[in-house]
């Protein structure tokens, strides 16, 4: 295959008009006599978006811990061009949690979007700051019972989440930095909990500005700990919803394009109309982009990546550039797949997108050398 006619992304963060070749389920620096040329005119070609923290889509969520429901999440991504996933856990206990990492490692990843890893999002959290969690199943730290998890998957949890002024936290922390990406997600921290807990080895923040303190100018809580430091990300949700567009651009200034991650949060309701769903086993009302507990409390999002990335551009003044690089390169680069996926190079997996240059609707999806 080969696409001519687009404005292509780079690795330097450009668009440049240039011809992409794909041999087989790869990139190439060349094409061959008879290969099937794409036209690309009026597109841009990014690469696949990857998630790596989303909980469902079209009706199926990943703690269902079935092979169907995996199947038809990858299915819905691949879809809307994200290429790469790394669905996200809930608060369970570790029965459930097992269950859940032995359906993942046994995922054959033979049609639709790619699981790359597992972000575990609970039960290591705060009460105080469970948001659309379940309190019944937190539980602190334990390293023990990660590892256990963790063998279950065989090794595909990428991110743990918690929240580092929990008992045990900490040295869950030094027991297992270097291992996963380790997040402070749902917590109390104050600004000195959670320097610390950077020090120790944290290197990224879950759905910054949610579940957690916000910014005061004699409390400065996590999200100013985070942003002091050279090398923690932060994951944003950009459905116009979880944050304002004026946050989104000064979390740009505070963090730069290298350290932000743009996640959907979607739970099973994507894809589908306005209704009733679950989450986590408790029950979400969702009304047009906007999911929440019968409370009232956010519970996850309704807007895939894709959206997200579009509504970053078009309502919230993110140049595409930024965006691309928030949703492609930044997360594949997080989790450690960027070997391999996140940007249009010879040699990497061929999974890309053509968006329309005004609309940035999706134009065509190709996934692992083939368009869907």
């Amino acid at each position: 295959m080969i696409i001519r006619g687009a404005k292509v992304y780079t690795e330097e963060g450009i668009f440049k008009e240039k011809e992409v070749c794909i041999q087989g389920e790869n990139f190439a620096e060349t094409g061959e006599d008879g290969e099937t040329i794409i036209d690309g005119s009026g597109c841009y070609l990014i690469p696949g978006l990857t998630d790596i923290h989303f909980h469902g889509c079209m009706g199926k969520d990943f703690c269902d811990g079935t092979e169907e429901s995996i199947q038809v999440m990858a299915d819905y991504e691949a879809s809307q061009g994200v290429t790469t996933i790394a669905p996200a856990t809930m608060t369970f206990d570790e029965e459930r949690l097992i269950r859940i990492a032995k359906a993942a490692k046994a995922h054959k990843n033979e049609k639709g979007a790619i699981l790359c890893g597992i972000n575990m999002e609970g039960p290591f959290i705060s009460m105080a700051k469970k948001g659309a969690q379940n309190g019944k199943y937190i539980h602190k730290p334990d390293v023990a019972m990660f590892e256990r998890l963790q063998e279950a998957a065989g090794g595909l949890f990428k991110l743990v989440d918690l929240a580092p002024e929990e008992e045990g936290a900490m040295e869950f922390i030094r027991a297992e930095k270097g291992k996963v990406v380790l997040s402070i997600a749902h917590t109390t921290a104050d600004y000195e909990t959670a320097k610390a807990a950077i020090e120790a080895g944290v290197t990224h923040m879950t759905h910054l500005y949610n579940a957690m303190n916000p910014i005061s100018h004699r409390a400065p809580g996590p999200i100013i700990a985070a942003a002091d430091d050279e090398y923690c990300e932060a994951e944003l949700i950009c459905d116009n919803v979880h944050i304002h567009p004026a946050i989104v651009r000064n979390t740009f200034k505070m963090f730069g394009e290298d350290r932000v991650i743009f996640i959907s949060d979607t739970m099973e309701a994507a894809g589908l109309e306005d209704g009733m769903y679950e989450l986590g086993g408790q029950p979400v009302i969702v009304k047009g982009n906007r999911a929440t507990l019968e409370d009232g409390t956010i519970a996850g999002s309704n807007t895939n990546l894709m959206k997200c990335m579009r509504t970053a551009v078009k309502q919230m003044g993110i140049p595409l550039e930024k965006a691309v690089k928030c949703a492609a390169v930044n997360p594949a680069k997080s989790i450690g797949i960027y070997d391999k996926y996140g940007s249009i190079t010879p040699g990497k997996v061929a999974n890309a997108v053509l968006l329309d240059q005004e609309t940035l609707e999706i134009k065509g999806v190709i996934l692992k050398g083939q368009m869907l």
